[in-house]
């Protein structure tokens, strides 16, 4: 058992460095049974803490310290104190050089935190505190230094050997090694150092910046990954050219590299001028590679590469202000996608995604502000809120301020900010000043409370109409619910962008009470400030049916009392494209929430044909972008359907979802052939494209395959089988392959398996999308297949990739098998936990969300999940990953 709780770290107790570091040398000498690391630190006081010279304490884990040398004074043992965590040492002067000399393991690093082995090869991770298992060192992202790197090693088994900035010297050595010296000009925080060296082939491009500098782009991957690689040259070409026309944002180094690795605890990391990805996010070929896995390659891409200004140029004062960079990165890379790809649909997709998992989120136990004021361990924090909320609400700035607003005040930032470590109030800050220079008044501190206050706010609206005042009022009152350490909350800045429509689905005019007729615009954005605030438009000659917050102006739960013929209508006639979604949405869950009331009350399912008839619409309606009308087919899931149940009945809103898919199956099934055949001829005559059109056309065909396979009709069978064995590309080939996993058709769903397997079973990443399939699959005996696939030799808990692909996606996804009455999904995800508490904590912290949501269930469920909680928390020493999301979800 723990006998010490890990120690609470707090927001408020922030201070400033009593030590900077100028300058860092480092030199690598990499041997396959240890690694040596030699850093010579140039240190001085910083003025900013004043006079005197405190002692000075060097983060450090897992070191074996040989030598340590303070100037010219080789420093014994009872000059300096030594613990699991820290070097302490008494300086002698301001200004001072410090070199130290310690051993390393890298090939036992089983976490893959600071300088480890994947696949052979040496690679680094070091954001959040990886970097102190590297060197003693002050290990936090306000201290800035300017790195130089040299690595040695065995030329014949790392002929590459990569670190941060430019290559600047290289030669031969005695014994049949090598060495490399990289410089990096940028001051830059510790979390940003990388280092690679191994056995690699690479694809060299190059780009021309806005100021005709020619940057050379190399990608690195293992010799027999070297095919899969033009998709993320294209997308960083792509990128580049991107932040210089949105955002005038030019590379600053002569190299820009990515290496791709197999183990890997997250998907990307963006240091300085050599990232280092996971390889799921970066290989990419249309046989092995779907359309989603070309779309995410793209997008994590886009995000590492435009961290270089909001992330490294720019990057944070303390961990607490993560989300400075993640939130508006992903805001980054997410409008990046949209202009790439479809905007309504990108839209969609991230929405759909925050509603059911960051919303989750905030209604659990470990619920934090995009701000958190606390932690135990920073890895815990790398979470939805930080990433997808902070998105979410750098989006509602460029909302308020609007697009030529928001790009002063980014530019501002950038300006104002570069080469500093900075916090989410500077750059709330510049947004302000950037508006006040442009004369326009904005005062932001309100909207400060979405950075340190947790929940989701819930926006209920009403209206009222007066028709011979021909005025329409709209009533906002909004609450957030309380959340661990916040009962009461004060009113958010929620700006809500809407529309006003006649009964033919036009526009109005939209003018508040007071404002002259020259202000009257067809959509327009309000400011919820208060608690409760109304708002009157006039000159409304007719009742209008109000399509709220458009474009999901703010992540907020909303709620209007809209009946079912009102969101049929917003479905055909709204013209904006999330809102036609989301009206869609909003109907299946009425209709759903009936069908599962209809399961609990043991009652006759019935299935409400007015979802029927305006999926009909939709589908006959070929006018529509085909990937909008894969979306408004897919159902809200069974995890969404959950979230939004005061009490999650698995049971029954599996019942329900899978009998309303039966049911619109054979009601639409005519239309779901001819949609499904017409698109499958266009794949047959079109050699594979990872373009956004022909994405859509996938994307409906495979919807459509997986309806009308529930019609069980020997015709949809033989077209599923035969989209299986002929597909050029993954993405029909696994669409097929998962129609049949989750089908009744028991000898060709075994059959199509053992031959995926068999084709790609060299194929790492194509093995994991294996696993996800039928770890997610809702039929019973879930939890045996997951046990019996744990065997195979292609899994192993060692890999996160594998860990995510099964375990993940088996909790995560597959709500009715995870949740068996009898808590054996329970039982089997603690002991995962357990497992890789040991051996990757961050990992094993990761896999218990599901757990953590105890509260959801009925209970007799929570009283299971409880138990499992408390299991892992007397199973021994954890981690103070696992210990604090555990602990603090028995509170």
């Amino acid at each position: 058992m723990r006998t010490e709780q890990p120690k609470m770290i707090y927001l408020k107790d922030y201070q400033a460095p009593e030590y900077l570091i100028d300058e860092t040398n480092l030199t690598f000498e990499l041997f396959d049974d240890h690694s040596l690391v030699h850093a010579q630190l140039l240190m001085r006081r910083n003025p900013a803490r004043g006079a005197g010279l405190p002692p000075l304490v060097l983060d450090g884990q897992q070191l074996e310290l040989l030598s340590l040398v303070m100037d010219d004074h080789e420093l014994q043992v009872g000059d300096y104190q030594l613990t699991d965590n820290h070097l302490t040492l008494q300086p002698t002067a301001a200004s001072f050089t410090l070199n130290s000399s310690v051993r390393i393991h890298p090939e036992t690093n089983t976490a893959l935190e600071g300088l480890y082995k994947s696949s052979g090869m040496f690679c680094t991770q070091c954001e959040a505190e990886g970097f102190r298992k590297i060197t003693y060192y002050l290990d936090r992202p306000d201290v800035m230094s300017r790195f130089t790197t040299s690595l040695s090693a065995s030329k014949q088994d790392y002929p590459v050997l990569l670190s941060n900035g430019n290559p600047i010297a290289s030669g031969s050595e005695e014994g049949g090694r090598h060495w490399a010296t990289w410089q990096d000009p940028f001051m830059k925080p510790a979390y940003l150092f990388a280092l690679v060296a191994g056995d690699l082939w690479c694809i060299e491009d190059s780009f021309t910046t806005m100021s005709a500098r020619e940057v050379t782009l190399r990608i690195y991957v293992e010799p027999e990954n070297i095919d899969k690689c033009q998709h993320a040259m294209d997308s960083l070409k792509k990128s580049m050219r991107w932040d210089e026309e949105v955002y005038s944002r030019e590379y600053d180094l002569d190299i820009f590299m990515i290496v791709a690795v197999n183990d890997f605890n997250m998907g990307a990391m963006e240091n300085k001028g050599l990232n280092i990805f996971n390889s799921s996010c970066v290989l990419a070929r249309a046989e092995t590679a779907t359309d989603a896995a070309h779309q995410r390659v793209e997008a994590v891409v886009a995000h590492e590469y435009f961290h270089n200004w909001s992330g490294n140029r720019v990057t944070c004062r303390d961990w607490f202000q993560l989300s400075l960079k993640e939130g508006f990165t992903v805001f980054r890379d997410a409008e990046f996608s949209a202009d790439m790809n479809s905007r309504t649909v990108k839209r969609i997709e991230d929405v759909a995604y925050l509603r059911t998992h960051q919303f989750a989120e905030d209604a659990g136990p470990m619920a934090h502000a995009v701000r958190p004021d606390s932690f135990m361990e920073i890895s815990n924090f790398y979470t939805l809120t930080v990433y997808e909320k902070g998105s979410e609400v750098v989006r509602m700035l460029q909302t308020l301020l609007g697009a030529e607003g928001f790009r002063r005040g980014s530019d501002l930032y950038f300006a104002r900010h570069d080469g500093q470590a900075v916090t989410c109030d500077d750059f709330i800050q510049a947004m302000q000043d950037a508006a006040s220079i442009a004369g326009q008044a904005l005062d932001l501190s309100q909207f400060k409370r979405w950075y340190s206050q947790a929940g989701t706010p819930r926006l209920a609206v009403s209206e009222a109409y007066d028709p011979a005042a021909k005025t329409y009022s709209l009533t906002f009152r909004q609450d957030c619910p309380a959340s661990p350490g916040q009962v009461a909350k004060l009113p958010f800045v929620i700006p809500v962008e809407l529309a006003l429509l006649d009964d033919q689905g036009r526009e109005l005019p939209l003018r508040l009470v007071g404002e002259g007729a020259e202000a009257a615009v067809s959509t327009r954005v309000l400011s919820v400030v208060e608690a409760e605030q109304s708002f009157t438009f006039v000159d409304i000659a007719e009742r209008p049916l109000p399509s709220l917050l458009r474009g999901f102006s703010a992540p907020v739960k909303l709620s209007f009392p809209y009946s079912r013929a009102q969101l049929q209508f917003l479905m055909q006639h709204d013209s904006d494209g999330f809102n036609r979604w989301d009206a869609g949405q909003q109907l299946a869950v009425q209709v759903l929430r009936e069908l599962i009331g209809q399961v609990q009350r043991g009652e006759p399912l019935l299935l409400d044909q007015r979802l029927v008839e305006a999926l009909r619409t939709v589908l006959t309606n070929e006018s529509l972008d085909p990937a909008m009308v894969a979306e408004m087919l897919s159902l809200p899931s069974e995890a969404y359907l959950a979230e939004i149940s005061e009490v999650a009945d698995v049971d029954a809103i599996h019942a329900a979802r899978e009998f309303a898919r039966k049911q619109l199956s054979e009601a639409l099934f005519e239309p779901l052939w001819q949609r499904y055949q017409d698109n499958r001829v266009a794949s047959r005559r079109t050699a594979y494209v990872a373009q956004a059109a022909h994405f859509a056309r996938r994307s409906l065909q495979n919807i459509a395959l997986s309806y009308l396979l529930l019609s069980e009709r020997p015709q949809v069978l033989a077209a599923c089988l035969e989209q299986y064995e002929v597909a050029d590309n993954m993405t029909e080939r696994l669409a097929a392959l998962a129609c049949l996993v989750n089908s009744p058709f028991e000898n060709e769903r075994a059959q199509t398996l053992a031959d995926f397997a068999e084709q790609f079973k060299a194929n790492s990443l194509v093995m994991d999308q294996w696993f996800s399939v039928q770890a997610a699959s809702g039929l019973p005996g879930g939890l045996q297949r997951v046990q019996q696939l744990m065997t195979h030799p292609a899994f192993t808990l060692s890999n996160p990739n594998k860990v995510r692909a099964l375990i993940g996606a088996f909790a995560g996804q597959n709500l009715i098998n995870f949740h068996a009455a009898d808590g054996s999904g329970y039982r089997f995800l603690a002991e995962q936990v357990i497992s890789l508490n040991a051996s990757n904590p961050q990992i094993a912290s990761r896999q218990l969300a599901p757990l953590t949501r105890w509260r959801k269930y009925d209970a007799s469920r929570q009283a299971l999940m409880k138990a499992e909680l408390e299991r892992i928390l007397a199973s021994g020493e954890l981690s103070s990953d696992v210990y604090e999301v555990v602990s603090k979800s028995l509170l």
